[in-house]
């Protein structure tokens, strides 16, 4: 599947940038519009819970703090929802192209992944503004953002390919991954800090295998900090699991999608 994907590379670019450009074709605002939706979701948060409601990061004395918090675990959410979401509906969206075209099947989701990294790479550009403009840089730590994403990225590629693929054959699953989305980003803390559940929540959410990936984001910016690798080897043993996931599922069923479109 490796070798495939590198000699269809240049399809896989080209489909890339061909989608990034039609994304924001005719806008006025062009690619801004990556940003505003997380950049709105964190000011309507952080004016409810920080102010209105005045939630606080512990630990983190700060006016700031809370808004930071929401960033970096909103911008990161929003690129891992997006590329589940797409990876669970390329293979219906794409029926005619998998019709007429013979490439590999792998090529779909690595097309959503690269698009998705040009969309994640503007974000990033912005969060660091942000981080700059309010002097909350954290120096080099900021280069721990890239595995962190890396990571995330294949568990929302393998669990969405493998879904994807039951997706052709039971259209009612991209329903179902929709709603599961939402629930998961409830127990994900992105916007509350872990500190503030009692014990038995806290105890559940830790089996989140999310949470240590947005715990990470938080304590670079919040606290400049590199999360520690050996915490991280259960989200890395679950991300390969979703990708051997998905690489069964092409395997098993990838031939016969096509009778099925």
């Amino acid at each position: 599947m490796i070798r495939s994907l590198w000699r269809y590379r240049a399809f896989v670019l080209g489909m890339a940038r061909r989608e990034f450009q039609a994304r924001y074709r005719g806008s006025v605002l062009g690619s801004l519009w990556a940003v505003l939706n997380p950049l709105t979701m964190v000011f309507i948060y952080t004016v409810i819970f920080g102010h209105v409601m005045r939630s606080r990061v512990p630990g983190v004395d700060d006016a700031l703090g809370y808004g930071l918090f929401l960033s970096a675990g909103l911008f990161t959410w929003a690129t891992f929802t997006e590329v589940f979401q797409r990876s669970v509906a390329i293979f219906v969206e794409q029926a005619n192209l998998l019709k007429k075209v013979s490439f590999p099947r792998a090529s779909l989701p690595a097309i959503v992944v690269t698009s998705s990294a040009m969309h994640f790479a503007i974000v990033f550009a912005i969060l660091v503004a942000m981080l700059l403009a309010t002097r909350h840089f954290p120096g080099a730590a900021i280069a721990c953002f890239l595995p962190l994403v890396a990571l995330q990225l294949a568990i929302a590629v393998g669990l969405g390919v493998g879904l994807g693929v039951m997706n052709v054959f039971f259209r009612d699953v991209a329903q179902v991954v929709a709603i599961g989305l939402q629930l998961w980003f409830w127990f994900t803390p992105i916007i509350y800090p872990v500190e503030a559940l009692g014990e038995r929540a806290r105890s559940l959410v830790a089996l989140n295998p999310m949470t240590a990936i947005a715990r990470g984001y938080q304590d670079i910016v919040l606290h400049g900090r590199c999360p520690d690798p050996l915490s991280l080897l259960p989200q890395v043993a679950f991300a390969a699991a979703a990708l051997a996931f998905a690489w069964a599922a092409l395997r098993r069923w990838g031939g016969e999608m096509v009778d099925e479109l």
